[in-house]
């Protein structure tokens, strides 16, 4: 028999491990925008709101003691990173085919006008555009790495609600 208050407690520190890691990664993209003047396009900014929604979920999933309710911030944080898996897909496949745009023109003001960009406009306004290419981190582009970390984020969330889907 298993005990449900260790498998509940072990569910909630993934759940704060993920969302730190979550919390890591756009921490990184940061660094890469202020300090090594990396400029994030509108892809960029969208990943980032897919991480930190990602995050969001997590940590607030973990604050729960029953299952229905971990459960339910399991499935949106898993949604999240589906979005995060489809945007940075769509940053891979602009990044290699040359002249091929994201749709700065289209995407920009629609990014720009959401509400985290007039409350933190450094961290969350256009500046850059999707085409352009700055150096491999370990042989592999910036959005190559986010569609890794969306995966794994994903993977780790589905395998999660699979493996407890009859718990609680």
């Amino acid at each position: 028999m298993y005990n449900d208050n260790a498998l509940l407690r072990s569910e909630r520190n993934l759940l704060v491990l993920l969302a730190l890691v979550c919390v890591a990664l756009v921490g990184g993209a940061l660094y890469l925008q202020f300090v090594e003047h990396q400029d994030p396009c509108p892809l960029c900014i969208i990943q980032r709101y897919f991480y930190l929604l990602i995050a969001i979920f997590a940590f607030l999933g973990a604050r729960l003691r029953g299952w229905g309710g971990v459960r339910l911030l399991e499935v949106l944080a898993l949604l999240s990173a589906a979005g995060g898996v489809v945007t940075a897909a769509r940053h891979v496949y602009v990044q290699s085919h040359p002249n091929f745009s994201c749709g700065f023109d289209a995407l920009q003001p629609i990014v720009d006008g959401l509400p985290p960009a007039h409350w933190l406009p450094s961290v969350f306004k256009v500046a850059g555009l999707c085409e352009t290419l700055y150096p491999p981190l370990l042989g592999l582009s910036l959005p190559t790495w986010s569609l890794i970390g969306f995966v794994l984020a994903f993977i780790a969330l589905a395998t999660s609600l699979w493996r407890h889907r009859r718990a609680g």
